[in-house]
């Protein structure tokens, strides 16, 4: 998953791209409303963290411009513990959730990981399809039970898939939710560490579809091969 942490303090906008990278996820950053706004229209994330107070242009702005281009990405905004209506005017913005500063990354991460399960139609924590069930809390993968390990390379890519099941998704579109703007979209990356997730998990779960890309079948059990 690739989110957007859009946030003009420089720590704060440290500390939660450090967080949302050792839990796995792909950050890009913006210190404020004018870059954060470009990249928010113009890449295709999978969240947003939007702080309502920022330079060049306001959180509000911001998503209200989102909002009004079309842009459906789920959005947390960031609010200070005294401006309640910070809140009001976010959610009447188009805003999915909101953390009051100053906030516990713990909450912040938990906030994430619901927000991307409901966007993706999942009401739980544990994502299952046939024996194979990835955790977002945790992290951890579980093939008939047993822990398989992952790179984050691998976890990223599986989670992914898992979180679409029932669609083909194209390689270019793993590539631009899964990597950094510096990512070299032209190798062949996806492809391998498709090929290494299918070896460890020992399973047929993941399925090419010719000339379109991959798809997690949930109606499918895969058993073992």
């Amino acid at each position: 998953m690739r989110l957007l942490v859009v946030e003009d303090d420089k720590d704060i906008n440290r500390q939660v791209v450090a967080a949302l990278e050792e839990a796995g996820y792909v950050a890009d950053k913006a210190y404020d409303g004018e870059e954060g706004g470009y990249l928010g229209e113009s890449e295709p994330y999978d969240a947003i963290i939007l702080d309502m107070g920022l330079p060049k242009a306001d959180g509000v702005t911001v998503l209200q411009k989102w909002r009004r281009a079309g842009v459906k990405t789920p959005v947390i905004i960031l609010t200070a513990r005294d401006r309640w209506s910070d809140k009001v005017d976010g959610f009447d913005a188009g805003a999915d959730d909101y953390v009051t500063k100053p906030f516990h990354m713990e909450e912040l991460m938990a906030r994430v990981r619901a927000l991307l399960r409901r966007a993706a139609g999942h009401a739980s924590s544990q994502i299952t399809c046939g024996p194979v069930t990835l955790d977002t809390r945790s992290g951890k993968v579980f093939v008939d039970g047993a822990q398989v390990k992952l790179t984050s390379h691998e976890y990223r890519l599986l989670s992914y898939l898992m979180h679409h099941t029932g669609r083909v998704v194209s390689r270019a579109e793993l590539t631009e939710h899964l990597y950094d703007q510096d990512f070299d979209r032209d190798s062949n990356t996806i492809e391998v560490f498709v090929g290494r997730l299918r070896k460890k998990l020992a399973v047929d779960l993941i399925q090419t579809v010719r000339g379109l890309g991959y798809l997690v079948d949930p109606n499918q059990p895969a058993p073992r091969v």
